[in-house]
């Protein structure tokens, strides 16, 4: 006998939607021996800005390293953040 799913709820936002799947199996609500692997390639991760201070002489080897590079500073850092600390 398949198994009988729970309705999705609907979701007066993008924050209760996430509240409700943050406290709920979506095993419950979904049948993932149907689902179907998809790609999405215009996704764009979420960034936010930070603030970081740091000495004028790193700074200015950084923007160095970068330059030999052919790649801005920041990238520099983010790739170095990535390597480093990973992805999450």
């Amino acid at each position: 006998m398949a198994r009988k799913h729970k309705p999705i709820p609907d979701f007066e936002t993008e924050a209760k939607e996430r509240a409700f799947w943050e406290s709920h199996d979506s095993a419950e609500h979904v049948d993932w021996s149907q689902a179907e692997r998809v790609t999405m390639p215009n996704l764009k991760p979420t960034s936010t800005s930070i603030s970081l201070r740091l000495p004028v002489a790193l700074l200015d080897r950084i923007k160095v390293a970068a330059n030999k590079r052919d790649m801005p500073y920041q990238s520099l850092i983010k790739a170095w953040l990535v390597e480093n600390v990973g992805k999450g």
